[in-house]
């Protein structure tokens, strides 16, 4: 019996710690200026590894299960002056030349004004495999729920290009507004939406018909947005108005509005989906929101935080600074920072991967 009791105390305590690991995972955070994507275990809250070679890395992609990350580049060069991009493996020089006109045939097809480049990173091993040419810098970056697709927001370009992740190729550009900002695929990913920073509206992306289906007005200077966990309700942080709107998908319409105060960066929503999470990089504070009641609490957190990421099943999230180079590791309930993991550069958006 004391056996018995034993094995099952040691295999409650393995279970319970293998659970937690995979609840919580790795973190992928693109570095900016120092030209990385840096790895971290979540359960740890210790740098892994680092992905390098990637200038000015500002966006990054990524789903449960996928095969790819997607990083983006806000680092801009003029047609023709980048880097070539790299030939996939297992594909023949006369499909990677198919994909990638010559000059003369993109100045036929209105060439953009700048382009940068988008880093496919094996998610496997780590390794850039692919490089593909985008119209203009990137800031942020979504993967869809399938893997097959990504889109970059270009802000200098009023638009986004959509990426096939089978072919290694960009598919579409569709135009949506002034500085797009970041975007988020719905739970079945047949909806997109973009937030317009330069005329307070979101986007909704039909992605079978790769078409803008409808522009919904939300506020000032609309950037980062969270998706509900029923998909029925948008949340989009207004940077100069210091709120976030409450947008229901249905009517098209803000329905409601918080308050914060001062720039708002970084959202995040807890597991139950019951808690929305916020940045207040002009304050210098992170701020709790009960969606239910609408109350909020909040608690000092600075200079200046930035990017934000829950991590699943570990009651902490991660919040990088944009003034230091580190990122807080902050207990949910309390907002109190209980750690911190210095980094190089500045961490943007943040990915995590069970």
């Amino acid at each position: 019996m004391k056996l018995s009791s034993t094995f099952a105390v040691l295999a409650a305590a393995f279970w319970l710690t293998s659970a937690s690991i995979a609840a919580a995972g790795t973190v992928y955070v693109p570095l900016g200026s120092a030209g990385a994507v840096v790895v971290i275990d979540s359960t740890s809250d210790r740098i892994v590894g680092t992905i390098g070679g990637m200038a000015d890395v500002h966006g990054l992609g990524g789903v449960a299960h996928g095969q790819y990350l997607v990083a983006g580049s806000y680092a801009e060069a003029a047609p023709g002056q980048a880097t070539p991009p790299a030939k996939p493996e297992g594909v023949s020089e006369e499909e990677h030349a198919a994909h990638h006109p010559s000059a003369a045939d993109r100045a036929t097809k209105r060439p953009p004004r700048a382009i940068s480049v988008v880093s496919v990173i094996r998610i496997e091993d780590q390794a850039v495999v692919r490089r593909v040419e985008v119209p203009g810098a990137v800031h942020h970056v979504a993967v869809a729920p399938d893997g097959r697709y990504a889109i970059a927001t270009h802000p200098n370009d009023d638009g986004i290009s959509v990426i096939d992740l089978a072919t290694f190729a960009v598919s579409d550009i569709i135009r949506t507004g002034p500085l797009p900002n970041y975007v988020v695929f719905s739970a079945d990913g047949m909806l997109a939406y973009v937030s317009n920073a330069g005329n307070g509206t979101v986007s909704e992306i039909d992605t079978k018909a790769w078409i803008v289906r409808r522009n919904m007005l939300v506020g000032s200077s609309p950037e980062h947005v969270v998706l509900s966990t029923d998909g029925q309700t948008l949340y989009v942080a207004n940077v100069e108005a210091g709120t976030i709107s409450v947008v229901s998908l249905a009517r098209g319409e803000v329905v409601r509005t918080y308050a914060v105060g001062g720039e708002i960066h970084g959202l995040g929503l807890s597991d139950d989906g019951h808690t929305l999470f916020a940045s207040g990089k002009g304050e210098n504070k992170l701020v709790a929101i009960d969606l239910a009641t609408g109350a909020s609490r909040s608690r000092p957190l600075g200079p200046a935080p930035y990017h934000l990421a829950v991590i699943p099943g570990a009651g902490k999230l991660y919040v990088s600074s944009r003034a230091e180079a580190k990122i807080w590791v902050v207990n949910q309930q309390t907002l109190d920072a209980e750690g911190v993991i210095p980094i190089r550069g500045e961490g943007h958006q943040m990915v995590v991967m069970r």
